[in-house]
C-alpha cells in the first residue's frame, strides 16, 4: 500500500475502496465496454440512451437523479501494475489504484450529483427557483444531470456499475480555493479532498469562485446546500479571501461585525435541520519577507473565525495556521510548485498543492474536539499522519 505518492495523491487500494459493496439490483445500471456489451466501441453521450463518453474526452457519463451514488469501475489487467487515477464529475479525485498485470482490478467510490433546480418551491417564490450560475458553470460538470467518471484514455476499462447510495455527505461551502477547479493542473483542497475519506460518505462540493458569505447566500447556493442537508450531514464553511475586498461593496463584511454574523446565521442554519458545522479558516496566500517567513495577507478574519467557533462551540478547522506551516516548510524556493500557473499564482493551487492542503484538513479533522464533530473523523480512509512542518517535497 502507498497511501500518498510524490504528487500529495491518496492512493487508494482495492481493500480500501471496498468497504461499500456495489450489488446488482434495484436502481442499479452496469455498463459493460467488453465486446459485445452495451457500452462497446465507446459510444458518445446520447441524449436517447442517456450514456456514453463526452466529446472529445474520456469522461463516461450517465444520465442520473442528483444524489449520491455508488459507482463500481472495473479495470482490465495491463502489461505492467499501472497507477490509475480516478476522478468524478468535475475533476474530483476519488484516488488512484494499481491495475494487476492479470486479472481485473475494482475500484468502488461515492459520489455526489446535482442540478440548480432547488425544487419543491413554488414559481413566485422569494429569490427565485435555482442556482444562479456563473456563465462558467453553465453546462458544467458538476451542475448536470450526468454521473460522470473520467479515466486515463489508456486505461482498460472493462465495466462501471451505479446504484444510488443512502450515505451521509459533507458539504463544502467555499471560494476558489475550495472549489472544483476546471482545468489540469489546477486544483483546490475541496477538489481533493474526497479521496481522503472511505466510501460510505460523500463529499458535495458546493464551493465557487469569487463567492463571500454573503454572495453564496443571494446566488442560492446556501439554500441548494441546505435543501438537500439531511439530519447526520456535515457542512465545511470556509470563506475569507473575497469577503475582505473593500473594492467589492455589496458583499464586503467587516471582519469584526458582518463577518462573524453572517457565520452565525451559517452555523445556525446548519444547525436547524440537524446537521454539524466546522469552520475552516482561509489558507494564506504566499508573501514570503526576507527572512522566509509568510507576511500575513487576510487580516483579521482568521482570528474572527477562530472566535466564533470557540464562542459558538464550532470544531475549527485552522488551515490558516497549516498552510503556512507548509508554505514555510517548503521555504521561498520549493514552494512555488504548489501553485498555480507555474507558481506565479500566490493564491490558487496545483494538483500537488491542494493535495497538501488537503491533507492538513484532514489532520485538524483528527485533533478537532469528537463532542464538536459529530463523528466525521470517523469517516476518514486509513491514512499515515501527515505533519505540515514535514509536507511531501515537490517533484
Amino acid at each position: 500500500m502507498r497511501p500518498i505518492d510524490a504528487r500529495g495523491r491518496a492512493v487508494l487500494t482495492p481493500v480500501v475502496l471496498a468497504l461499500l459493496p456495489v450489488v446488482a439490483g434495484a436502481g442499479s445500471q452496469t455498463f459493460d465496454f467488453r465486446a459485445g456489451g452495451n457500452a462497446a466501441g465507446n459510444p458518445r453521450y446520447d441524449t436517447s440512451t442517456g450514456f456514453g463518453f463526452e466529446p472529445g474526452s474520456y469522461r463516461f457519463s450517465i444520465r442520473v437523479a442528483e444524489g449520491n451514488w455508488q459507482v463500481a469501475v472495473r479495470l482490465g489487467p495491463t502489461r505492467a501494475p499501472t497507477s490509475v487515477d480516478v476522478l468524478a464529475e468535475l475533476r474530483r479525485f476519488m484516488g488512484s489504484v494499481r491495475t494487476k498485470r492479470r486479472k481485473s482490478t475494482e475500484i468502488r467510490i461515492v459520489t455526489n450529483v446535482r442540478a440548480p433546480a432547488l425544487g419543491g418551491l413554488p414559481e413566485n417564490a422569494t429569490g427565485g427557483t435555482e442556482v444562479r450560475l456563473k456563465p462558467r458553470e453553465i453546462g458544467s460538470l458538476d451542475w448536470d444531470d450526468r454521473l460522470t467518471i473520467e479515466l486515463d484514455p489508456a486505461t482498460p476499462l472493462e465495466s462501471i456499475t451505479i446504484e444510488p447510495a443512502d450515505v451521509p455527505t459533507l458539504y463544502l461551502a467555499g471560494d476558489s480555493t475550495v472549489t472544483d477547479q476546471p482545468q489540469s493542473p489546477n486544483a483546490s483542497w475541496g477538489q481533493r479532498l474526497p479521496a481522503f475519506f472511505a466510501p460510505d460518505i460523500a463529499v458535495a462540493n458546493h464551493a465557487e469562485s469569487g463567492e463571500t458569505l454573503k454572495s453564496f447566500v443571494t446566488e442560492q447556493r446556501l439554500d441548494k446546500l441546505l435543501s438537500r442537508l439531511r439530519t447526520g450531514d456535515w457542512v465545511m464553511i470556509q470563506f475569507g479571501h473575497n469577503d475582505q475586498k473593500t473594492q467589492w461593496p455589496q458583499t464586503y463584511a467587516e471582519a469584526a461585525t458582518t463577518y462573524r454574523a453572517w457565520l452565525r446565521t451559517y452555523v445556525a442554519e446548519i444547525r436547524r435541520r440537524g446537521a454539524t458545522p466546522l469552520l475552516v479558516t482561509s489558507p494564506e496566500r504566499r508573501n514570503f519577507d526576507a527572512a522566509g517567513r509568510i507576511v500575513p495577507s487576510l487580516g483579521d478574519y482568521p482570528d474572527a473565525m477562530r472566535a466564533v467557533a470557540r464562542d459558538d462551540g464550532v470544531a475549527l478547522i485552522d488551515l490558516n495556521a497549516a498552510s503556512v506551516r507548509v508554505y514555510q516548510a517548503l521555504g521561498p524556493r520549493l514552494a512555488p510548485h504548489a501553485f498555480a500557473d507555474d507558481g506565479s499564482d500566490k493564491t490558487h493551487f496545483n494538483e500537488y498543492g491542494a493535495g497538501l492542503l488537503a491533507r492538513c484538513v484532514v489532520e485538524a479533522l483528527r485533533a478537532a474536539d469528537p463532542a464538536l464533530t459529530a463523528g466525521l473523523e470517523t469517516h476518514l480512509a486509513a491514512l499515515p499522519r501527515f505533519d505540515p512542518d514535514h509536507p511531501e517535497l515537490p517533484k
